[in-house]
C-alpha cells in the first residue's frame, strides 16, 4: 500500500518551522535567520520513500497583518488548512498562544491529525519541559505532543515515523524525484533575500524583494542576473554600501550558497532598484507571488 498526503506546518514567527523543513527534507528550502517573518511564501519539500510521499509545507510565522503583503502571507498560512492530511503545530518553550485567536480556533477544532511539536527543548530544564507539555495538553486536547530540537535533530525521525503512520492511502502527488514545487529561480530568489536578513537591519530586509531576471544554464556553470527591488532611494543606497562592499558581500555568500545547492559553478550579478511601495501594490505583490488567490 501506497501513502501520500500534504503534512503543513504553522506556528508563530521564528519557532523552528523552516528548519524543521529542512530536517525533514535534508535539503535547504526554506531559508533561516533569527529574524522573524523570514519565510513569506508557502514552500512545499517532498519526501518520497518507497511505499509513502510527505509533502510538507513550510508557511509564514503568524502574524497580525499590518500591511498587503503580510495580508497575502496570511492567506498562505489559510489555505494550509484547507488542503491538509497532517497539520504540524510548532511552539517554542515558553509560548503561551498563537498570535491570532482565529487560527487557534481552527487548530482545536481541527478534524485532521494535530501533532503540536514543543521546540527548543534545549533551552529548557526537565521540570519547564513538563510544565510546558501539560500546558499545552490542556491548550490543545486533540494533539499529540512532541517535545524536539529541530536544530540538534532531537526526536525529529520519531515525528517523520509518525507522520507516515498518519497519511491515508494514495498514490504519490508528485514525480518521485522531485523535491519541491518551486522553480530554480526562486531559491536564487530566496538565497538573495536571506543573505540580506543577515546582515541589514531595522526596515531594510522587509522591504527588499528579489527577482532573478536571467538564468542561463550550461553544463558547467549558471549564469544568473537579479535584481534586489527597495521601496525608497535612502534604501537602495544602504544596500549598496560604500563603493559597493556591501552588495558586494551579499553577491559572494549567495554565489557560495548556490554553488552547494546546483552543484555547479555559479557566476552571479546582482543590481539594485528602487519600486516605490511595492509591499502595498497589488499588482507588484502578484508579479513576485503574492496574491495568488
Amino acid at each position: 500500500m501506497h501513502k501520500a498526503g500534504f503534512v503543513n506546518i504553522i506556528g508563530n514567527p521564528n519557532v523552528g518551522k523552516s528548519t524543521l523543513m529542512n530536517a525533514f527534507v535534508g535539503e535547504r528550502l526554506s531559508i533561516i535567520t533569527s529574524k522573524a517573518q523570514t519565510t513569506r511564501h508557502r514552500i512545499l519539500g517532498i519526501v518520497n520513500g518507497e511505499d509513502f510521499q510527505a509533502v510538507l509545507s513550510d508557511t509564514p510565522g503568524i502574524i497580525k497583518p499590518a500591511y498587503e503583503m503580510q495580508e497575502s502571507m496570511m492567506n498562505f498560512v489559510k489555505s494550509a488548512f484547507e488542503d491538509a492530511d497532517v497539520l504540524i503545530y510548532m511552539v517554542e518553550i515558553g509560548e503561551q498562544a498563537l498570535k491570532d485567536e482565529d487560527f487557534f480556533k481552527k487548530i482545536i477544532h481541527a478534524k485532521i491529525p494535530v501533532l503540536l511539536l514543543l521546540n527548543k527543548i534545549d533551552n529548557s530544564n526537565q521540570e519547564q519541559l513538563e510544565q510546558q507539555v501539560q500546558f499545552w495538553k490542556e491548550k490543545v486536547p486533540n494533539a499529540e505532543i512532541f517535545p524536539i530540537s529541530a536544530l540538534q535533530n532531537f526526536n525529529v525521525p520519531e515525528v517523520f515515523a509518525r507522520i507516515i503512520e498518519l497519511l491515508p492511502a494514495s498514490p504519490p502527488f508528485y514525480p518521485k524525484d522531485q523535491l519541491t514545487d518551486k522553480p530554480e529561480r526562486f531559491f536564487v530568489n530566496e538565497t538573495i533575500r536571506e543573505k540580506i536578513l543577515l546582515h541589514y537591519n531595522k526596515e531594510i530586509p522587509y522591504a527588499v524583494e528579489v527577482e532573478t531576471e536571467e538564468f542561463l544554464e550550461d553544463d558547467n556553470i549558471i549564469r544568473i542576473r537579479a535584481v534586489i527591488m527597495v521601496e525608497r532611494d535612502t534604501q537602495k543606497g544602504i544596500i549598496i554600501g560604500h563603493k559597493g562592499t556591501a552588495l558586494k558581500k551579499v553577491g559572494v555568500e549567495s554565489r557560495a550558497d548556490l554553488e552547494k545547492f546546483f552543484g555547479k559553478q555559479i557566476h552571479i550579478e546582482l543590481y539594485v532598484k528602487v519600486n516605490k511601495n511595492w509591499r502595498s501594490n497589488e499588482r507588484q505583490l502578484r508579479r513576485f507571488g503574492y496574491n495568488q488567490n
